[in-house]
């Protein structure tokens, strides 16, 4: 049975740091691609960050970009996303999501275009301000 944990969220102030992670149960972690999302109040899932199969190539939102980074420990099971200079506006149910079909080794993307198999059951993460 495969099964993905997100945990790691929290109240931060802004300006501060958070690690999530994502642990993976039922499956070799290097034959999925892994990706972040987050839901705030009032609106609609939007894509985070993902990372490929091979772990060589990652996607982040422009929201995001110098400020989170994903990254997984295939012998660990475990993917992470360590997000740094955190700001009110990160202020969202973050999830987790794998899949083994719709990518290459090489490539991810967390358009809504691809549905994502697997998900996890979100973490809060609460920046103050």
């Amino acid at each position: 049975q495969l099964q993905l944990v997100e945990s790691g969220g929290g109240l931060v102030q802004s300006g501060g740091s958070l690690r999530l992670s994502c642990a993976a149960s039922g499956f070799e972690l290097y034959r999925y691609t892994i990706a972040w999302f987050r839901q705030a109040p009032g609106r609609e899932r939007e894509g985070v960050s993902c990372i490929t199969k091979s772990g060589v190539n990652t996607i982040y939102a422009d929201s995001v970009k110098g400020r989170f980074t994903i990254f997984k420990d295939n012998a660990n099971s475990t993917a992470y996303l360590q997000m740094n200079s955190l700001k009110p506006e990160d202020t969202a149910i973050y999830y987790c999501a794998a899949d083994s079909t719709q990518f290459g080794v090489h490539y991810c993307s967390t358009d809504s275009r691809y549905k994502y198999s697997y998900w996890g059951q979100g973490t809060q993460v609460t920046v103050s301000s």
